[in-house]
């Protein structure tokens, strides 16, 4: 294994590094601001798909792209910091669909739940067999997920300085009903419960929220989940590869997404466009008088396409605009 060994730089060396590979700097002032402000790394980590490439053929004889260290001429500063500017007016919207969503999600589960009983959370016989069977495994004996959700959640509950929480732990020797206790639930754990849920009470569930199926829901709540990890942790988000992609419905049962599933290629199945598109298509489940799409539509019209980046470097089609989905 390599030993890292390159050296630390100075805010006016790693401006001539920028300059040196290509990047057009016409205000070192202003360059030497704009990376005080978000850092080297971070900047050129926006300025990747400005970058040079090259094809080659690997040793298997398999084409293939390298991506080369300088970058494409009339590349500059101004690109990153719009791009940059772009992400985080994203990260924002993002962050106020999904909590809208992980709201909602808290409650419904608490109802459902709550229904069957107050402590129906710790109670398997309402979750299915494989959210609470241990695991036998002679290699890798572990408890059941259920338990592990269980401790967990103990772990939240134990550090929470929620005023209600403090109020259940003295009252009530720490036991919360199923519909407070989901109050404290961050999606992760919603997820997680969801999936261990029985057929009939998750399909409840996903039916309030215009899905279909449990298995449509359990995947849009975890690619959801991972979106919001992203944004909140200011990380990129615009062409980011899902890595917990939002499972497409098929042709019909959502017409509204029937076009998530026009592109197959690696942008169109795993871009950020399809957690945007499942959150267009939720909230007005929640609220009917939304407008968070025409904010989102109006974002994305300003996108800053150049000669190296378009909007379908997000996953969306060329005629996203047409689509109802985003049409009020």
């Amino acid at each position: 294994m390599a030993e890292y060994a390159k050296p630390w730089l100075s805010i006016d060396d790693q401006i001539d590094r920028l300059a040196g590979h290509g990047v057009e700097i016409e205000d070192r002032s202003r360059a030497a601001s704009v990376l005080q402000a978000v850092g080297y790394y971070r900047l050129t980590g926006y300025l990747y798909p400005f970058r040079e490439s090259e094809p080659y053929v690997d040793d298997e004889g398999r084409a293939r792209i390298r991506v080369l260290s300088g970058y494409r001429a009339g590349t500059t500063l101004r690109h990153a910091e719009e791009i940059i500017g772009f992400d985080r007016r994203l990260r924002m919207l993002v962050m106020d669909g999904v909590e809208r969503i992980e709201v909602a999600v808290r409650m419904r589960i608490g109802y459902v739940l709550g229904r069957r009983s107050p402590f129906a959370y710790e109670d398997p016989a309402c979750f299915t067999e494989a959210f609470t069977a241990e695991s036998t495994d002679a290699r890798a004996p572990a408890p059941s997920r259920h338990v592990r959700w269980l401790q967990r959640v103990n772990e939240r509950k134990a550090s929470s300085d929620e005023q209600f929480v403090e109020h259940f732990r003295e009252k009530y020797d720490d036991r919360m009903p199923v519909w407070a206790l989901t109050e404290i639930l961050e999606l992760g754990h919603l997820s997680i419960l969801y999936r261990g849920m029985h057929q009939q009470d998750a399909e409840e569930i996903a039916l309030a929220f215009r899905v279909p199926t449990k298995k449509i829901m359990t995947s849009w709540l975890a690619s959801l989940n991972y979106v919001r990890n992203v944004a909140a942790h200011h990380s990129r988000l615009f062409n980011r590869k899902l890595q917990n992609a939002p499972s497409r419905p098929k042709i019909g049962q959502i017409p509204a997404l029937d076009h998530l599933r026009d592109e197959e290629t690696a942008k169109g199945v795993f871009g950020t466009y399809n957690a945007l598109a499942v959150i267009a298509h939720v909230l007005p489940a929640i609220d009917p008088g939304t407008d968070w799409a025409e904010q989102l539509a109006a974002l994305l019209r300003e996108f800053p396409a150049s000669h190296a980046l378009a909007i379908e470097s997000m996953g969306a089609p060329r005629n996203w605009e047409t689509l109802d989905l985003w049409r009020s």
